[in-house]
């Protein structure tokens, strides 16, 4: 080997261990990126989940009100009877 082939040699060598170390340093990067995509699916199924059941507990809430609720319209048809019942009540005892 001559000088410049030597020197070549040693370039090369470097260039392979700089790329072997990029290479590393991405791969390392990607598997970050990958556990935090991870996590972040993770995340969102639970916040699914726990929306779902959060949304199922609000519909049930509301079942209940509605059926516990009072009925107006007979209520009011009551109160006007009562009143009529009253004025004429007034009107006979004149």
């Amino acid at each position: 080997m001559s000088v410049p082939e030597a020197s070549v040699a040693i370039e090369l060598e470097r260039l392979r261990g700089t790329v072997a170390t990029g290479f590393a340093e991405v791969k390392g990067s990607l598997a970050v990126l990958v556990e935090r995509s991870d996590r972040n699916e993770r995340d969102l199924q639970q916040l699914r989940q726990d929306t779902e059941k959060d949304v199922s507990d609000l519909r049930t809430e509301i079942e209940n009100l509605k059926r516990n609720r009072w009925p107006l319209p007979a209520v009011a048809a009551l109160t006007g009877l009562v009143a009529l019942g009253l004025t004429l009540y007034e009107i006979a005892g004149r």
